[in-house]
């Protein structure tokens, strides 16, 4: 039964952390801020180059993570290391994204209003939405594309502590990614 534990059901269980962790930082976004990014999200490109390429890397990475858990008798699979670190470290750049989309949203929404010699606060708010949204984009991005790789180091950590090592005088056996 320990087994079946340590091998199976604890490496799904980490898994499941990320997607959990994602899901509760939406859920804790107040209702009103959430509906206001949903409905202005459709609009702009930027934030669908970077919600398209942030959940992806995600997904990998959720996936690369399975394959990194389970413990192998004496160590863990190591070749998807390379991979967490790469995707990981790709993460860094969906704020960079987002503060492009937030200045070209800005300069969008000066060239319309500068023309102008009256405008309604209405119509504002709807040209720099797309400037507040990238950056929310950007930064949720960020956020959720870290936790696989930091599941994958402290699951390892976890696993090898609950199910010691294979036999006596065996170390962790690369409990690090």
């Amino acid at each position: 039964m320990r087994h079946l534990l340590i091998q199976h059901v604890l490496p799904f269980v980490l898994c499941l952390v990320p997607v959990l962790a994602a899901a509760l930082v939406g859920a804790a976004t107040p209702s009103a801020a959430l509906n206001f990014y949903l409905d202005r999200v459709r609009e702009s490109r930027m934030d669908w180059l970077i919600l398209g390429l942030g959940f992806s890397i995600f997904a990998v990475q959720v996936i690369l993570s399975w394959r990194a858990l389970p413990w192998r008798g004496t160590r863990f699979d190591e070749r998807p290391d390379r991979w967490l670190s790469n995707l990981a470290q790709a993460a860094e750049w969906f704020p960079l994204l987002g503060l492009i989309g937030t200045v070209t949203g800005i300069l969008e929404t000066f060239n319309e209003l500068g023309s102008r010699p009256r405008v309604e606060t209405r119509e504002i708010i709807r040209l720099y939405a797309p400037a507040i949204t990238a950056t929310g984009s950007g930064l949720f991005m960020a956020l959720i594309n870290i936790f696989p790789t930091w599941v994958v180091i402290l699951g390892r950590d976890l696993i090898v502590t609950l199910g010691g090592p294979a036999s006596p005088g065996e170390g962790d056996g690369g409990a690090r990614p």
